[in-house]
């Protein structure tokens, strides 16, 4: 039996992950999380065999919670579902040390699929995660976007900025000082070469860095 962790902010799309998990006998989901530090708690108190984890979450976000449990529960691989295909997510999920990313759009076939190929030590991509992590192999660090320049905290405040988060807010979700997130804007305003946390909303909405 392959024990789960779901983590996602919606109670009703938790609900039917469940169901797909669990519609196979060899998944058992063992606990549910509806923020970013709920599903790390969950994941060192309970030990699951895999770790489904969506990006966007309250406080701390998904691609926090790979880094940490990268670093305090190695030995949980994750898989990220996320309503994003672009790129940067792709990238930023990988480098954080998830080793699955699969979308939303996905078929409930994949999910299982992808929980039972990391459960075994693989990794499982979609085909147009796949595409983007070759695409990116094969353009090299150079021609980076603006985008992807920013670094994972950077785009973490930008994506937090984005959603109204206050300085406040965004310093406790990321166990950081005021200080540092004004320091983090700062960066942002100059590498984008924007103006205000207007700009900062539109530049992530246009470029498919928030969900609305």
């Amino acid at each position: 039996m392959i024990k789960v962790l779901l983590a996602d902010d919606h109670s009703i799309v938790r609900e039917g992950l469940r169901k797909v998990l669990e519609d196979d006998k060899e998944i058992k989901v063992i606990a549910e999380a509806p923020d970013g530090e709920t599903a790390f708690d969950q994941a060192m108190s309970q030990n699951p065999d895999v770790a489904v984890i969506d990006i966007s979450m309250p406080g701390m976000d998904g691609l926090e919670v790979v880094s940490r449990m990268a670093a305090y529960c190695p030995d949980i691989p994750v898989l990220i579902l996320t309503m994003h295909e672009e790129e940067q997510y792709v990238i930023r999920a990988i480098e954080a040390g998830a080793m699955g990313y699969v979308t939303k759009q996905s078929a409930p076939e994949q999910l299982v699929a992808a929980v039972k190929k990391i459960n075994e030590g693989g990794r499982y991509l979609t085909e147009k995660a796949g595409e983007a992590l070759a695409l990116r192999v094969i353009r090299g660090n150079q021609n980076k976007s603006l985008t992807e320049s920013l670094s994972m905290r950077e785009l973490q405040v930008l994506r937090k900025l984005a959603t109204g988060s206050t300085n406040r807010e965004i310093a406790t979700a990321y166990n950081i000082s005021v200080k540092t997130v004004d320091t983090y804007r700062a960066r942002l305003l100059k590498k984008l070469n924007l103006r205000n946390n207007a700009d900062l909303s539109r530049y992530a909405i246009q470029n498919k860095l928030v969900e609305y």
